[in-house]
């Protein structure tokens, strides 16, 4: 992976001894000065370490799942675990987005930071499923708020010429932390317990915030006209979602969702000020970013979430061996994001989104075969690597190329709407698929034997014909879940044949 300072160094050079901080951007007056030079290493390590927390728990209970399975019991709310992560995050992502356009991104991130903290500490005190579910709903709230500014940030504080060299390695980064959260999951499992998962990002979230203190200036204009909040918009969107998202087990609600999403699209093209611009999606490169995203981000989190499953209740692995499955996408995504970042300027962002998106389907077509082979884990390690190169080539080129898109104005609500497709994509799979599964395993698997399985024992209890019966059992239903990931991995690259070709502006100013 390429050193962080040689762009930094380069930017160093060119850029005037004092520059003036970074102003918030209003609707009438949009600021586009760059960041103090001597402040931008603690910017840097702040987005870095912000990001990383709040990707890597979209993930890392993937592995702990199934031991807080087996002390809280609640297995019908698997799924809901990290589907309301995901959906508070969705929900609040366009939001954030567009208020660190209006009031600046420093105080909407250390917002965010806090709101993320205050999630984590809640969920490792957590002593039932309702309440860990109530935590986590808080802490995606946190976490909307993070990821799109942050990127937003590395937007600012760099040139586009610049950012396609070092997006790479930022990209690399949430691929990084949001693959290795299942690893990480279960090494801190193994270790201590599962509450940890949770009350390890307090010091990370404090020095982050710290570090975004005193590195990010930002000069506010008081007395300055902003447009009012579209709080229509937020509460018609957070209905939509709910009810596409409670569709999984409610059919009839589906229509409802989808009759909401109009309604959405209504407010929002007579709103003076929209959280997520109807506008800004028409636009052909962010409409089908949009649509990139939220397939591939589906496959994505669907297997995250579901190999290290399959690995503890089909092949009756520990919580370690479940996080090792998965964990060959941490070298996969990196390597590729960063070699996407160095070829972007010479190729373009169409040739990588595609070879990509072609990568991430095959890799789903290889593990919907491993799984009904039921192969052990050597073989899905292989496969999750090919899943991981697909996602650090499509992912880098395309959010650069939707950045360098808009200008300083929009460029908040533009990364924010790229992160909410792909966000409610993933989280859209996984309650869906939670479903899916509850359904094919209800009448056939007691409760009790499978918390017995998945908790801290493993199955100790259990007689050997018993756990062999239960594999199976459960086997056959996840063999639907990778048959659905396998469609959406297709789907995936056929939707990426639509990306369009972008010239990008590598030598226009910040």
């Amino acid at each position: 992976m390429p050193e962080m300072s040689a762009p930094l160094d380069d930017a160093a050079d060119a850029a005037p001894a004092e520059p003036p901080p970074i102003e918030a951007p209003t609707a009438d007056a949009p600021a586009a000065a760059p960041v103090p030079v001597p402040g931008r290493p603690f910017v840097v390590a702040a987005v870095l370490l912000a990001m990383f927390m709040a990707a890597m728990e979209a993930t890392v209970i993937g592995t702990a799942m199934p031991t807080v399975v087996g002390d809280l019991g609640g297995l019908e709310l698997y799924g809901w675990v990290g589907a309301v992560y995901m959906l508070a995050t969705t929900v609040t992502i366009p939001i954030y987005g567009k208020l660190a356009d209006v009031l600046g991104r420093k105080p909407i991130m250390l917002v965010g930071i806090a709101i993320f903290l205050a999630g984590s500490i809640g969920s490792g005190l957590a002593h039932s499923m309702t309440s860990l579910i109530v935590m986590r709903a808080i802490q995606g709230v946190g976490a909307g708020g993070i990821q799109p500014v942050a990127i937003t940030i590395v937007g600012d504080i760099y040139t586009p010429r610049e950012r396609a060299r070092i997006q790479g390695i930022f990209g690399a980064v949430w691929g990084l932390a949001g693959i290795s959260g299942p690893l990480l999951g279960g090494l801190i499992v193994h270790a201590l317990s599962w509450r940890w998962v949770f009350y390890i990002n307090v010091p990370f979230g404090l020095l982050s915030a710290l570090l975004l203190v005193i590195g990010l200036q930002e000069k506010s204009r008081a007395g300055t006209k902003r447009p009012p909040l579209d709080f229509g918009g937020v509460v018609v969107l957070t209905l939509a979602v709910l009810a596409l998202l409670g569709g999984a087990q409610r059919l009839w609600l589906l229509p409802v969702g989808f009759a909401l999403v109009g309604l959405f699209v209504f407010v929002e093209r007579r709103h003076p000020a929209p959280v997520l611009p109807i506008e800004l999606l028409s636009r052909r490169l962010i409409a089908v970013s949009s649509i990139n995203g939220a397939i591939v981000g589906a496959v994505m989190t669907a297997a995250v979430v579901y190999v290290p499953l399959y690995v503890q209740a089909v092949l009756l692995g520990t919580p370690t061996e479940a996080g090792s499955a998965v964990a060959p996408m941490l070298v996969g995504w990196p390597l590729a994001s960063a070699f996407s970042g160095r070829l972007l300027l010479r190729l373009g962002p169409r040739p990588l989104v595609r070879v990509g998106f072609l990568c991430v389907a095959l890799a789903s077509v290889a593990v919907d075969y491993l799984v009904m082979a039921r192969a052990g884990i050597h073989a899905l390690q292989a496969t999750m690597f090919a899943f991981g190169v697909g996602m650090g080539l499509a992912n880098t080129a395309l959010l650069i190329a939707v950045q360098d898109s808009v200008g300083f104005s929009e460029r908040g609500v533009a990364t924010a709407s790229t992160m909410f497709f792909r966000t409610i994509g993933g989280a859209l799979a996984v309650g869906l698929l939670g479903g899916l599964m509850a359904s094919a395993l209800s009448g056939k698997v007691p409760s009790e034997v499978l918390d017995d399985l998945l908790g801290p024992t493993h199955g100790k209890n259990l007689a050997p014909e018993a756990m062999a019966t239960l594999a199976t059992t459960i086997h056959g239903a996840m063999a639907r879940v990778f048959h659905v990931i396998l469609a959406l991995g297709v789907l995936g690259a056929l939707s990426g044949l639509f990306f369009p070709p972008v010239a990008l502006k590598v030598d226009a100013k910040r």
